[in-house]
């Protein structure tokens, strides 16, 4: 190779190296003046619940729900950020929420007592069938035109909603085929599907508070009352392990000539469990409801000492009434049946199931005194009756 050539090769090697710096500058700039990153600082700290995480970035939370309804094969994932400049490019996919959240519409009773506890039920503006909801503080804002009655969460008046312009819809489905929630998305209202009924455990129902709290960025205030519930769950939990006799115990009630009876595995089974009674179907393998028949039910049951959760009954002859067959039973004879039905919205909502799933040791401890009542000294059930 000549002098010469050999000049105009290394003359071409340097521009070229420069070239490529000049370039991999410009995008360092670029990235450089992008705020945006992946960087995970910190995750939430998800002791019970097993269908979402929360994971905290530089610049947005994300959250990922893989439990949105019972044996889904699908995962949710939502994006949380203060500005519009923090969306992540690489996450067109999830669904963005801005905050501040000013205006709501939540789906569940269930959400009522979760905002009432974050200090944001001011923020609720829409709920299918208001008639459902217990609560005094968020009724009164319902009689006070506060809170709008969308119709039903399967038919949500969609001229109404849509009047509400609300920045997030709190949802819930029992199987993803809700068509009003795809309507909802086409308008580009955000949606988010709460998924604490698909959990075993009560607390770990409760610990969705966490998830909630995230889009009202109350991370700090929903960790402090969880923590007061898991404390009180735990104690009481603690003293029923004390009292060795465990009292024979079933639950559940006859539909459609069905018997719907609590699995093994299921979060009812876990309360008996805790509470320290004898549950009949313990060793059920199942997590939701076993459907048995009368005839199945009475053959194990007969003779067990106590009925907690016999349905939303109010007295025994109106137990007698609907089926004849309730009153063979030994808790039927001798007057140990309980249900849920001590506190009743102005409405007929039962407070059990708005409340319930947030004060999981309320339940507890409910059970634990009708099961030991010598533990729990001058206690008085919330959720539970003794029927006359």
């Amino acid at each position: 190779m000549t002098f010469e050539i050999q000049f105009y090769f290394m003359r071409f090697l340097i521009l070229l190296s420069l070239s490529f710096l000049f370039l991999t500058s410009c995008k360092e700039e670029k990235k450089s003046n992008n705020v945006i990153t992946d960087k995970e600082i910190t995750s939430e700290n998800i002791k019970y619940a097993k269908g979402f995480s929360i994971s905290y970035h530089e610049n947005y939370t994300e959250i990922i729900v893989t439990s949105p309804w019972a044996r889904s094969q699908e995962a949710f994932r939502y994006i949380i950020v203060d500005n519009v400049e923090a969306i992540p490019e690489f996450y067109e996919s999830a669904v963005v929420i801005q905050r501040p959240v000013s205006k709501v519409v939540a789906m569940s009773t269930t959400n009522i007592p979760t905002l009432e506890y974050l200090k944001v039920d001011d923020r609720l503006v829409g709920f299918p069938s208001t008639k459902f909801i217990s609560s005094e503080k968020t009724r009164a804002r319902i009689d006070n035109g506060e809170i709008k009655d969308l119709n039903n969460d399967l038919e949500i008046n969609m001229e109404l909603f849509l009047d509400l312009q609300p920045d997030l819809v709190i949802a819930f489905t029992v199987n993803g085929k809700n068509k009003s929630l795809k309507q909802i998305e086409k308008f580009g209202i955000p949606v988010v599907i709460d998924g604490s009924w698909t959990e075993e455990h009560p607390l770990g129902r409760a610990e969705w508070i966490k998830f909630i709290a995230a889009f009202f960025n109350k991370k700090e205030e929903a960790d402090k009352i969880f923590n007061e519930i898991e404390t009180s769950y735990l104690e009481a939990k603690k003293l029923a392990l004390n009292v060795k006799y465990k009292p024979v115990v079933f639950s559940g009630s006859m539909f459609n000539d069905v018997w719907n009876v609590p699995g093994g595995k299921s979060f009812v089974a876990k309360y008996l469990e805790d509470a320290n009674t004898d549950y009949l179907w313990k060793n059920d393998p199942s997590n939701g409801s076993i459907q048995l028949n009368f005839e199945n039910v009475l053959e194990k049951a007969h003779q067990a000492e106590l009925w907690i959760g016999a349905g939303s009954f109010q007295t025994l002859e109106q137990m007698k009434n609907q089926h004849k067959g309730y009153s063979y039973f030994d808790a039927y004879k001798n007057k140990n049946i309980y249900t849920y039905t001590n506190k009743i919205g102005p409405k007929g909502g039962l407070l059990y199931y708005e409340l319930g799933p947030l004060r999981p040791d309320i339940i507890l401890k409910d059970i634990i005194n009708i099961a030991h009542p010598e533990l729990l000294e001058n206690y008085e059930n919330y959720f539970f009756k003794r029927l006359e």
